[in-house]
């Protein structure tokens, strides 16, 4: 079992069930020409995402981490047409890329990109009275996944999903001892998830074309005291 043979697997299941999309090609393609890293979410992970949202009719998405909007594209597409998304960028450059993709897509009215720290826009969000999110995606420095989660709590309802990709790190995530600060954010997170009475959840290893690693997911189960 090899990297090869997970992603030839992949592929295989993409063709059967993941159909080819314009859209989304297009947004991996302006990706790659402006720079971005190549480190999207793999189509049938995508696909997930969507499954997901549709399945718990969710109108409000948070999304920590937009890079090109590859995923933001996907996320959208779960929502009715009085839905909302809002994802948060770090970098200005990355935030355009989405932008033009989103657009492309047909989806810009349904998403707003908010630039800047997330931790900062987070906190914005919390003090402006935002209305809880139904569902929330992480996949940002893992380094910054235990406040995300923390903040992210006072943004959401009893109901809530919560889906955070990158968590096993090829398998380094059982290290203690990692040198790896992105090993010790996700450690940190899956900690502070396992602790806290609201959260109930689980986290599940995934092979594929991006490699060995697996997300986990939680549901908020009460409010904030």
């Amino acid at each position: 079992m090899n990297e090869e043979l997970w992603t030839k697997v992949d592929k295989y299941l993409v063709s059967q069930l993941v159909p080819a999309d314009d859209a989304l090609s297009n947004a991996l393609t302006a990706s790659d020409a402006a720079g971005l890293p190549q480190i999207n979410v793999a189509p049938n992970q995508g696909k997930l995402l969507t499954l997901l949202s549709k399945m718990m009719g969710a109108t409000r998405i948070l999304e920590i981490g937009t890079l090109g909007g590859y995923s933001t594209i996907w996320l959208a597409r779960s929502l009715p047409s009085n839905g909302a998304l809002i994802s948060l960028e770090l970098e200005p450059h990355h935030a355009d890329v989405a932008r033009a993709n989103l657009e492309n897509a047909g989806l810009d009215s349904l998403v707003e990109i908010l630039v800047g720290p997330a931790t900062t826009s987070l906190q914005e969000l919390i003090d402006d009275g935002t209305e809880p999110f139904d569902f929330i995606f992480i996949d940002a420095d893992k380094e910054g996944y235990p406040e995300y989660l923390a903040l992210s709590l006072l943004l959401s309802r009893t109901g809530t999903v919560i889906v955070a990709d990158n968590v096993v790190r090829d398998g380094e995530v059982v290290d203690a001892n990692s040198s790896d600060s992105r090993v010790h954010g996700v450690r940190a997170f899956l900690e502070q998830a396992a602790a806290n009475s609201r959260l109930d959840g689980t986290a599940v290893q995934t092979v594929g074309s991006k490699g060995y690693d697996g997300f986990a997911l939680l549901l908020v189960t009460g409010t904030s005291l």
